[in-house]
Protein backbone atom coordinates (compact mmCIF):
# COMPACT_ATOMS: atom_id res chain seq x y z
CA UNK A 1 0.00 0.00 0.00
CA UNK A 2 1.14 3.15 -1.02
CA UNK A 3 0.29 7.03 0.79
CA UNK A 4 1.86 10.88 0.49
CA UNK A 5 2.50 12.22 3.31
CA UNK A 6 2.81 16.35 2.58
CA UNK A 7 4.07 18.43 5.15
CA UNK A 8 3.20 22.04 3.38
CA UNK A 9 3.22 25.12 5.54
CA UNK A 10 0.65 26.93 4.74
CA UNK A 11 -0.09 30.80 5.66
CA UNK A 12 2.92 31.90 5.12
CA UNK A 13 5.15 33.03 2.54
CA UNK A 14 7.83 35.25 2.51
CA UNK A 15 7.37 37.55 -0.37
CA UNK A 16 3.98 38.04 0.60
CA UNK A 17 4.93 39.10 4.34
CA UNK A 18 7.50 41.80 2.78
CA UNK A 19 5.47 43.24 0.13
CA UNK A 20 2.60 43.60 3.17
CA UNK A 21 5.65 45.01 5.41
CA UNK A 22 6.25 48.01 2.12
CA UNK A 23 2.76 48.41 1.92
CA UNK A 24 2.10 49.17 5.62
CA UNK A 25 4.89 51.35 5.62
CA UNK A 26 4.08 53.07 2.48
CA UNK A 27 0.96 53.94 4.76
CA UNK A 28 2.35 54.85 7.77
CA UNK A 29 4.41 57.40 5.48
CA UNK A 30 1.60 58.61 3.76
CA UNK A 31 -0.47 59.20 7.21
CA UNK A 32 2.48 61.17 8.63
CA UNK A 33 2.81 63.72 5.17
CA UNK A 34 -1.16 64.27 5.76
CA UNK A 35 -0.44 64.91 9.49
CA UNK A 36 2.67 67.07 8.64
CA UNK A 37 0.92 69.02 5.74
CA UNK A 38 -2.19 70.01 7.69
CA UNK A 39 -0.30 70.76 10.33
CA UNK A 40 1.79 73.33 8.50
CA UNK A 41 -1.40 74.46 6.93
CA UNK A 42 -2.59 75.10 10.56
CA UNK A 43 0.29 76.72 11.57
CA UNK A 44 0.31 78.78 9.20
CA UNK A 45 -2.96 81.15 9.81
CA UNK A 46 -3.35 83.31 12.68
CA UNK A 47 -5.20 83.57 15.91
CA UNK A 48 -7.92 85.53 13.92
CA UNK A 49 -8.16 83.17 10.89
CA UNK A 50 -8.23 80.29 13.27
CA UNK A 51 -11.00 81.75 15.22
CA UNK A 52 -13.27 82.41 12.11
CA UNK A 53 -12.78 78.22 12.45
CA UNK A 54 -13.80 77.99 15.80
CA UNK A 55 -10.23 76.87 16.42
CA UNK A 56 -7.87 77.66 18.91
CA UNK A 57 -4.45 77.22 18.56
CA UNK A 58 -4.09 74.77 21.19
CA UNK A 59 -5.92 72.27 18.87
CA UNK A 60 -3.54 72.35 15.75
CA UNK A 61 -2.14 69.52 16.57
CA UNK A 62 -4.43 67.31 17.50
CA UNK A 63 -6.96 68.56 14.67
CA UNK A 64 -4.02 67.24 12.43
CA UNK A 65 -3.57 64.04 14.28
CA UNK A 66 -7.10 63.47 13.63
CA UNK A 67 -7.13 64.23 9.50
CA UNK A 68 -4.06 61.80 9.71
CA UNK A 69 -5.15 59.38 11.59
CA UNK A 70 -8.75 59.26 12.97
CA UNK A 71 -10.30 59.15 15.97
Amino acid sequence: MAYVVSNRVSGFSLVEFAANTVANVKAALARRAVYTRTLAELNALSDRDLADLGVVRAQVADLAHEAAYGK
